[in-house]
Parts: C-alpha cells; structure tokens; sequence
C-alpha cells in the first residue's frame, strides 16, 4: 500500500497529505484487486494505526455494497474467510478495537450477510457464533453485528429499492424459520451470564432484543424466562434504563387486543409490586424518563385493545380493558405533574388518548370527573415557567420548553372537548384569584392565567372569534374575565411575558370591545405608552408594533374618537432615522412598517371628509419626501461605499413606508375617493429620481420598482405619465435579474390597462427585447450554474411578458414592429417551444403560439403567416415531445405538452382541410410514420373534443419515442 499516502488518513495531518489520502482511496475503489490488500492487511493485523483499520474496512465495505458481483467464488471465499479470521483476532487482542473500528467492521459483517445469507452463507449466525462463543470481547462484536443487521433490515430511515425491500422480507422469513430461536437462546445466555459482570454488554443485548422484537415471534420473549429477568434488570441501576426501553418495546408489539391486555397486566403487577409505582422516592430523573415511556406505552397499548374490543363488539372484554386504563390513571397523572418536564412530556400521549375514549363515552362516572379535574390542574401547572427560564436570550432549553407547552394546549384543546364547562370554570377562577393579587404573585403565575385566557379562544372554538355572543354563560364568563385583564392595571407588570400575554390576548379578543368600547382608550393607552410601543424591552416593542396594527385593523369602526390623538402620539415612531445622526430609535424598519400600516388605516377608514383624510395623509408622507431629497442628494456625493449602502438602505425604507401606507386603501376606500392621489403622485415624482443613481442601483431600483407596483393599483391611469421615464431608467445597463423584476411591472400595466397602453409599449417593447437579448447572448463559463439559472429565469420571464401581450388583445403591438424584428420575435418563441428543456417556458412558448394562430392565422393574417404556421409552429410541435429532453413522466412537461395539442388544434380550427392534407401528405410522411398512425393521428386531430386529442398525442408520443 502507500505509505505516504495512508499518512493522510491521520485527523492531525496536513491538507495535502489528507488531499492525497481521499484521492487513494478513490483508487482503490476503483482498482479490481485493491481490496484484497485491504482484507490481507485486516486478516494479518499489518498495521497498528486505527485510522488504517478504518480505511481498509471502507475499502472492504465498498467492495462488498458495490462490486461484489463482480467477484468470483473464490475471492467472495477469501472475504468470508478475511472477516472471520478477524473476528477471531479480537478474542486474543490484549486490547479491544476502538468503538469506531468495531461498529464500521459489524457495518462490512451485516452488508456480507445480506448479499449472502439466502445463498452462501446460510450458516452465517452459527459460524459467528462458534468463534465468539461468550467471549465479552466476541459478544460485544456479536450483538453489534446483530444491530447492524436490523438496521439494514427495518431501519425505516433508510430508504429501499422494492428489491431490496422484497430480498429484506425474505431474509427475516428465512431467519423466523431457520435461526431466530436460537439466536433468541443466546441472547438468554448473554443476558445471564454478564448482568452482574459486564453492565455494557447486557445493554447492547437488552438493546438487541429491543429492536428485534418488533419482527419476531413474540413468545419467545414475552415469557416467564424472560420478563422475570428483565424485570430483575429494572431494579439494577445500570441497567435498569435499558431494561425499560426493551420492556416498552415488547410492549408496542402489535398483537391480539386481549392477549396485549393481559401482557401488560401481568407486566404492572409485577411492577407495582416491586415498587416501581411509587414515583415520589424515586430520585433518578433519567430513569423516571424512560419508565414513563415505558407507563405511555402500556397505556396507549390498552386504548388500543380497547379501541379494538369495541369495533369488535366485544363489550366485556372492552369493560375489562378500560378497567386496567382507569387503574393507570393515578400513575399516569403521578408522571404527567412531575416537575421534570421531559418526564412529563412522555405520557402526554397516553393522557391524550385517555381523553379521547372520555369524550365518546356518552356518561362520566364521579371517578372520571375527578380525574379530567385532575389533568386540568396538572396542565395549568405545568404550563407555568420555572424560574430558569431566559427570555433575553432563548436557547435550547427554552426552545424545548416551547415544544413542550405546544403538547399541553393539544392537551387542554382536547379537555376542552370533553368537558367545556368545566375547562372554563377552572380557568375563570384560577384567572379570577390571579389577578386579584398581581401586585404580590410572581411573573409566571400572573402569565399563566393570562394565558389560559388566551387559550380558551382556541379550546372553545367558535366562528368568526363571535366568543360574546350565542352561548350567554360562557360569553358573560369571558366577558367578566376580559373586563378584568383591562381593568387590573396588569399591563403594567414588570414583565416581559406578562406584558406580552396581556397585549396577544386583548388582540386575540378584540371583539370584546365592540361590545363593551368604553374600554377601548385604556388599552390604546397601554400600546401606546412604556408598556407598549416604549417599552424598556426591543422584543415587546417589536411585538407590540405588530399586534398594534391587528388591534386597530380589526377594530377600525371604533377608532374614529381616538384618531388625531393616535396619530399624534406616534409621531415620533414615524421618523426615519439616517445613518449619521447615531440616534437609536425605539423600533426597526421593520417594525415601522407596521406602524405606518396603522397610521394609513386609521386615516383612510375614518369618518373625515375627502380635503381632511388628504391633509393628514400629506402630514404622514411629506416628512419621508422631504427626507428622502436630502438623503439622495448626500448619496450622490458619498464616497465610501458603507456609507453609500446605509444612505440607500435608509432611503428603501422611506419608499417601502410610503408604500405600506398605501395598504389601507380597497374598493370601498379608493385613493380617489379619499382625495389623496396628488400626495401619492408627489411621492411618486419625488422618489423615481433614484432611478438614474448610479451608485447602489440593486437596492434604490427594487424599491422603487414596489413602490410603482402598489401605485398601478392605488393610482389607476394617473400613474401612467411616470411609467415611460421610470421604464427607461430601469432600462439602463441592467442585469438578468434587473429585467427579471422589471418585467413584472411591464406585464402588470399591460394587463391593467390594456389598450390605453398600446402606444408606450409599441415604442419600448424592442428596447426591452434588446436589453434582454443582450443579457441572453452574454457568453458565461461552462459550469456558472447560478449563471445559467439567472438565464432561464430571464428566459421564462421574456415568454411571459409574450402571453401577457398577446393575452391582453395587444398583439397589433408585436404586428407594428417591422417585418424584421416580427421574425425576430416569432423564431425566439419557436426556440422556446423546442430547444431549451425547461417545461415551464415551453408551455408559455405554445400559449403564445396558439394565441398567435387564433389572431392571425386565418384568412386576412398577415402576409407570410401561413407559410410560418406550417414551416414553423407545426414542426415545433412533433420536433419539442420527441426529444430526449421531453419527459412525458413529468407533471410540468405534461402541461407542455397538453398546450402543444392546444396549438395543433387552433391551427386545424383556423386552416381547415388544408391542415389536415399538409400532415397527411408531407409533413408526417417526411418524418417515416406509418400511413395508418397519420390516417389515426389526423382522425383524432379532427374530433371536436380537445380532451380526446390531448390524450390521444401523449399516448402518440409515448410510441414514438424509444
């Protein structure tokens, strides 16, 4: 072997010796006879460095995943021999292997076994386990070869040809019938002989049965032997863990519902008897995890039998099984209160399902009442934060505790399911008592009432959040609960998951104060003041300016009194803060949109004349205008370029703010009828001399290009004398992806305005075919593959500007460009069609085609159309399905294809019988199809059903194609 080259293998090496070491190994992948180098330096303990070991096994297990076949008998002999002479080797090593060596040889043992075991290797288990015999350094190998071999035979993570599938089902049959007692009887042995000496093996063995017991003959293990052993490893501390998770598995087993019943009574006697019930003296926290696993299991498993027994119709069994659930629940509820919430959280599943065979039971007994009490309290309690909880800088174990409090709402959801009434009696007072003594509670029980609150809108769903209406007891219940959170002066808690609790949950509610508004300015107060939007805390402002927004939305009709002060208080959170000035406001740009969403709602939805809205607006916009002046002229003179790109982002927020105001208008609330596009067409004049910057063009265009969006919607046809200039500047030296966003715009003032639009796009539309061509044509390296993207991207974005022209009833604007550039365009959209393989672009391309034909290809068409039809579009229609690139497979590339027919049929609509002889008689003829497929093809062509010749040409194609 080569040395140098193997010194690579070492993690400390340098990077040309590791560079050389990867490019070995490639070769030895590749050479016929390498691995037999590997398997001598393996059988004859060669060398004594583990990163060697390691490279030889991968060398090993390459030959035998991928080239095995290749193999004669003889050298598979030599590879059999290689690994058991190995194995052998260990029993004498006065050292064992590394873990990582032993798991990547149990990894080679477990491949060799399932290309062999059906065919030469039916001895395989006996041979293995004649050399380790119960060796604890051969036992150890034995069961991870074991492990190995179940993962490749019922890892569900690893993904299976149907082949191997079927050769993986074989193989366990195979094994059922053939070996599996007796690897059961050695597991016995294993587990007898070391669970007093040797604590690692006994719990890879436990570990083992675990993870076969899934596919074996349960009876092998669920007996006397077994269990009494397992349960007598429960009480040994170090093995006791894996002793539960094999119980837990045995458990799961899919079986008889009375059969499983009686397994997992018998299994809770013994345990309940050897004390493992009596949870409060049990201090090891890891354990408790598992057990309650091992409780959630056994639970779930009697539901199930249940469940069962009922669709069966077998009543008494059925009472039998809900009497062992009922006897789980002090210990279920035990498990669910523990203050270990990973503890807590493993029985949720059973208490879920307890809950839900509550919920069919048409009467509850006193005990059952209890108990939904019981889960109710405990789902309360632990819903609370504990003190270590960091809420300025959440990490993974608070990320964790968020799951967690996930699990209980599914929980309260579903006791809301069962028993309504007493959910929101229980919240009421836990609520009521709460907040009675704010002042002197701790934050995490003050938050958790607030979030019950919050929750019950949720658990007693209702539509249209109509919570104070209908239902006159739970309305004046939520209602009494609503007026207290408003009045308690709880918002001023100094907390911030108080704080937030209070604000999410006057927003979730907010139909409260349609029926009760009089509470209105002190929560408008609370947002607006320290509590809220200048709270010491930037995660509740940032917050606060979302749920502020929702807040006023939703309750527009009842803002009017409050308007002017709103708008007055805000003030200061409008200003747009440049870069140079080192003031810190109190809110992101991000945050301050939501904040001029609010002030654009609260303007354009009052009850204010046109000349007033037009006035307030000017008084919310024109401080962005005038600072976006100033800002652009500091850009143009500024020569560093952070300072250029903190200028340009601060002058994209002023256009992104004027935009978002925008929002607040709909078709009952029209710009025009608000008297506010003259400040909209300033802003307009005000913000497209960014365009023709020349420094930060990427980021001015984009926002500007938005804002030209929201204002083609907003403006209507006032917008129109802007596009022109606006069209040109974006037009300038620009970039694939520039014309990629640009284009947009195009199609949406074309699909907009149609007609009125005609002249300017008549003028522009071959300079933004150049630019595009220009971006096209531009020579990019072999393998740029972002490169290549932007170009398909621009591509697909050109055909769409196409369709919408041609969609919109403008195609005189392609017919008035000049017979030179016509062609031009047409034999574009033909390559379009046929040579890119891109799906999307080529379904555009036949849209266009077809619109064209329709237009123009009848009678009074264009000169010269006809002959393009049939020497052109035709042809593209039989040339782009039979290429190689044209995956009929494919969800996409059926849509192109369906167009193609799409195109085939308008042609033969607007050229009759003439369509039909050129196929007939020179078109498909020169292609070498068969008389009697053309006279088949243009029957179906001729149907007047198009469904029937859409179908009938992939089923066409499909025999074409090799």
């Amino acid at each position: 072997m080569d040395e140098q080259a193997l010194l690579g293998l070492n993690p400390n090496a340098d990077s040309n010796f590791r560079q050389r070491a990867l490019a070995y190994f490639e070769q030895l992948k590749i050479s016929p006879d390498a691995w037999q180098v590997c398997a001598e330096a393996l059988a004859q303990r060669t060398y004594s460095d583990d990163h060697i070991k390691f490279f030889c096994f991968q060398v090993l297990e390459h030959q035998v995943k991928y080239k095995y076949s290749e193999l004669t008998t003889i050298q598979q002999q030599l590879i059999r021999e290689t690994l058991i002479s190995w194995l052998q080797a260990q029993m004498l090593n006065p050292q064992p292997e590394k873990t990582f060596i032993r798991n990547k040889a149990a990894q080679v043992f477990a491949l060799l076994f399932v290309t062999e075991y059906l065919t030469k290797w039916p001895k395989f288990f006996f041979d293995i386990l004649s050399v380790v015999d119960l060796n604890p350094r051969g036992v150890d190998l034995y069961l991870r070869i074991l492990m190995a071999i179940d993962s490749e035979l019922v890892d569900r993570d690893v993904v299976h040809s149907s082949e191997e599938a079927r050769r993986n089902t074989l193989i366990k049959d195979t094994m059922r019938e053939q070996c599996i007692p007796s690897l059961v009887e050695s597991w016995y042995q294993i587990l007898q002989n070391y669970q007093y000496t040797n604590s690692e093996v006994t719990c890879q063995c436990l570990e083992v049965v675990g993870a076969y017991v899934s596919w074996i003959d349960l009876s092998l293990i669920a007996n006397d032997r077994f269990i009494n052993m397992l349960l007598g490893h429960m009480s040994i501390e170090v093995l006791r863990e894996e002793a539960c998770d094999c119980l837990f598995e045995i458990v799961n087993k899919g079986m008889d519902p009375v059969d499983k019943m009686k397994l997992v009574e018998s299994l809770c006697r013994v345990l309940q008897t050897a004390g493992f019930f009596s949870i409060d003296q049990e201090e090891d926290v890891d354990f408790l995890a598992r057990f309650s696993k091992l409780v959630n299991g056994m639970g779930q498993s009697l539901i199930v039998s249940w469940t069962k027994l009922i669709k069966n119709g077998d009543i008494k069994n059925a009472q039998e099984a809900l009497q062992a659930i009922e006897t789980k629940v002090a210990l279920m509820l035990q498990l669910l209160i523990h203050e270990d919430d990973d503890i807590s959280s493993n029985i949720i599943g059973f208490c879920y399902d307890y809950l839900h065979i509550l919920k069919q039971l048409t009467v509850l007994s006193d005990q059952q009442k209890t108990n939904v009490e019981a889960i109710m309290l405990a789902v309360m309690k632990k819903l609370t934060y504990d003190e270590e909880y960091n809420f300025e800088n959440e990490g993974e174990d608070e990320a964790m505790f968020v799951e967690y409090r996930k699990q209980l709402k599914l929980l309260l959801d579903r006791l809301a399911q069962v028993s309504p009434e007493l959910l929101l009696a229980s919240v009421r007072r836990v609520f009521s008592s709460t907040l009675q003594n704010w002042q002197t509670t701790r934050f995490m029980e003050v938050e958790v009432a607030i979030r019950l609150l919050y929750m019950l809108a949720e658990a007693l769903p209702v539509s249209h959040g109509a919570h104070f209406s209908g239902d006159v007891s739970k309305a004046s219940a939520l209602q009494d609960m609503m007026r207290t959170l408003v009045t308690s002066g709880v918002s001023s808690y100094q907390h911030t998951s108080v704080t937030l609790e209070f604000f999410e949950t006057v927003v979730r509610y907010e139909k409260f104060f349609t029926v009760e508004p009089q509470y209105i300015p002190c929560v408008l107060m609370a947002f607006l003041d320290h509590r809220g939007l200048r709270h010491s805390s930037a995660k509740v402002r940032s917050r606060t300016a979302y749920l502020f927004s929702r807040f006023v939305k939703s309750l527009n009709k009842q803002m009017n009194p409050f308007i002017e002060d709103i708008l007055n208080r805000i003030q200061d959170l409008l200003a747009l803060s440049p870069p140079e000035n080192g003031y810190q406001s109190l809110l992101s740009s991000d945050d301050q949109l939501f904040i001029y969403e609010t002030a654009g709602v609260l303007v354009v939805n009052s009850e204010y004349p046109a000349e007033r809205k037009q006035a307030l607006m000017r008084n919310l916009l024109t401080p962005l205008m005038e600072k976006f002046k100033i800002l652009l002229e500091k850009l143009m003179l500024a020569q560093d370029e952070e300072r250029q790109a903190s200028l340009a982002d601060c002058l994209n927020h002023a256009v992104g703010f004027a935009s978002r105001t925008s929002k607040a208008f709909s078709n009952k609330q029209t710009v025009k009828q608000c008297g506010c596009s003259e400040v909209y067409l300033d802003c307009l004049q005000t913000f497209l001399p960014a365009l023709s910057c020349p420094l930060q063009k990427d980021i001015l265009r984009s926002g500007v290009r938005t804002f030209l969006h929201r204002m083609i919607i907003c403006l209507e046809e006032e917008v129109l004398p802007f596009i022109p200039s606006a069209s040109e500047h974006m037009l300038k030296d620009c970039e694939a992806k520039d014309l990629q966003e640009f284009i947009p715009l195009i199609n949406q003032i074309t699909a907009k305005f149609k007609i009125q639009v005609s002249p300017f796009l008549q003028q522009m539309f071959m300079p933004l075919l150049h630019a595009i061509f220009k971006v096209l044509l531009r020579p990019a390296e072999e393998n740029d593959q972002s490169a290549a993207l932007e170009k398909q991207m621009l591509r697909r974005s050109y055909f769409a500007f196409l369709q919408t022209v041609t969609g919109s009833g403008m195609s005189e604007v392609i017919a008035n460009q000049g017979a030179e550039n016509v062609e031009q365009v047409l034999v574009t959209i033909i390559q379009g069609a046929v040579d890119y393989p891109d799906p999307i672009a080529q379904k555009t391309c036949f849209i266009i085609l077809s619109k064209l034909v329709e237009l123009w290809g009848g009678k009074d068409g264009p000169v010269g159309f006809a002959d393009f039809v049939y020497k052109h579009i035709v042809p593209a229609c039989f040339l782009a399905p039979l290429k190689q690139t044209f995956d009929l497979a494919d969800a996409q590339t059926v849509l192109a294809l369906s167009e193609c027919a799409v195109t085939l049929k308008t042609i033969h609509l607007k050229r009759g019988p003439e369509c039909v002889q050129y196929l007939q008689q020179e078109y498909l003829p020169s292609l070498q199809v068969a008389p009697e497929i053309i006279q088949e093809f243009c029957q179906a062509l001729q149907q007047p059903d198009a469904k029937v010749f859409k179908n009938y040409l992939k089923v066409f194609f499909q025999r074409a194609k090799p």
